[in-house]
């Protein structure tokens, strides 16, 4: 049977204990910060393909390629037919069906990895990852079709989520400082997607082009995993020989070793239950801020459209994108300096949210796009701050023994809240692109 202890709050030394420390050895500050600045990278990789499909979905559901254009460069997609007349300007279908293909097959993997993921090693997944991310470019920018273009998002999705429950599992290795530097990096992925799709087709690249110029960031991903990011074997010091015991598996001939997923290996289904009950305090909350979240964006997005500005709709969604990516990069990075232990109070004014924008939905009643700009930078905060704090608050407060299980275990949370976010704003978008 597990232990009463297996979830217990730390004392303030032993908290301070979990905080990462200054090894004398010669060269320990130069590995400290290869791994912060690498796990940065790792989180805005990781996740940047993800959004970039997210950033694109109002363009993969209306562009269609004629074929006679193909000989030219287009910085605005070939529409296929939809309802101009509409108050709305609807798509025949919802960026919500983008936002399933992109966020489903993540939360199956999050779903079963704990019940086998751990026995295959960190290298072979990372490099399934970089592979999943480039094809995912490849097949969305030379797609002709809706359907083989969701499928690339659907790779998009599967680099995505064995990515997060890969790298954020591979913190409980290193100094839970690296849980912020992950944070920031996967809100930097945010902001520099979201900004570098908007960027490139507002200078006149096509969609299809600005995917193709996107193919080195798998190989950053890579590179940083392989090169940059160091062994947690030469911080065994700081972690009171836990690393010691966990087994090694070498990355590529020549190179340091980093760690294969061993502590899970001896957990019973009594361990796992009474550590997934001890996580349900920040598991709950953390959904109902992401189900409210991505129903706002995905949901209500494209349907917050406002005619009397310069910005064409598919303009006006790559902003509301953009500006959602800033908040969450923004509240992801202030772990250090503001950290927030109340994960439920961010779930009710996500709700807030929702519930004034739906109401804007509806009625048309703000007079000004700007309005609505500054609202959605206030709900990226509120979710980037709701996923720092979740993660960094499991990472102290987990036994060594059970933080890898534990932190990917909490991924379920915001895949859950996003699935079904996404499958509840299908419906919305046919009921109001039907009734107006």
């Amino acid at each position: 049977m597990a232990s009463t202890d297996t979830w217990q709050q730390p004392s303030d030394s032993e908290r301070e204990e979990l905080l990462p420390r200054k090894s004398r050895e010669p060269g320990a500050q130069s590995v400290h910060w290869r791994n912060l600045v690498g796990f940065w990278l790792l989180g805005l990789c990781n996740n940047f393909s993800y959004v970039v499909m997210l950033s694109a979905a109002h363009d993969i559901l209306r562009n269609q390629r004629a074929p006679e254009n193909n000989s030219h460069v287009d910085p605005e997609p070939t529409l296929t037919p939809h309802n101009s007349t509409s108050r709305y300007d609807c798509n025949p279908v919802s960026t919500a069906a983008v936002l399933l293909a992109d966020i489903l097959p993540t939360f199956i993997i999050k779903i079963l990895a704990p019940l086998g993921l751990h026995l295959l090693p960190y290298s072979p997944r990372i490099i399934l990852c970089g592979a999943c991310a480039a094809g995912s470019f490849l097949m969305v920018a030379f797609s002709q079709e809706v359907m083989t273009s969701l499928s690339g998002v659907v790779l998009a999705s599967i680099s995505c989520g064995l990515g997060e429950i890969t790298f954020i599992a591979l913190t409980a290795f290193y100094p839970s400082e690296v849980v912020s530097w992950w944070s920031s990096g996967t809100g930097g992925a945010g902001v520099l997607g979201a900004l570098s799709y908007l960027g490139l087709t507002l200078v006149g690249l096509s969609p299809e082009n600005t995917l193709i110029s996107m193919l080195g960031i798998p190989v950053l991903l890579l590179a940083t995993y392989f090169l940059l990011l160091k062994s947690p074997d030469s911080l065994a010091s700081q972690r009171d020989g836990m690393l010691e015991t966990s087994a090694q598996r070498p990355l590529i001939a020549g190179e340091s070793s980093k760690p294969h997923s061993n502590f899970n290996v001896s957990l019973s289904f009594s361990d796992r239950w009474n550590i997934f009950k001890g996580l349900l305090k920040y598991i709950v909350p953390l959904a109902l801020v992401y189900f409210a979240e991505y129903f706002i964006n995905q949901g209500l997005f494209e349907l917050l459209f406002f005619r009397n500005t310069s910005l064409t709709h598919a303009q006006q969604y790559r902003w509301y994108q953009m500006l959602y990516q800033v908040g969450v990069f923004v509240s992801r990075s202030s772990l250090q300096c503001c950290p927030f232990r109340f994960i439920w109070l961010l779930a009710v004014l996500q709700f807030l949210n929702l519930g004034f924008l739906m109401v804007e939905v509806w009625f048309s009643f703000l007079p000004s796009i700007y309005l609505i700009f500054v609202i959605i930078l206030y709900e990226g905060f509120l979710g980037g701050a709701a996923y720092v704090n979740t993660f960094y608050h499991v990472a102290v407060e987990t036994q060594d023994e059970h933080r890898e299980f534990a932190m990917a275990t909490a991924c379920i949370a915001d895949t859950l809240g996003i699935s079904l976010s996404g499958a509840l704003a299908l419906p919305l978008h046919d009921f109001l692109c039907q009734r107006h």
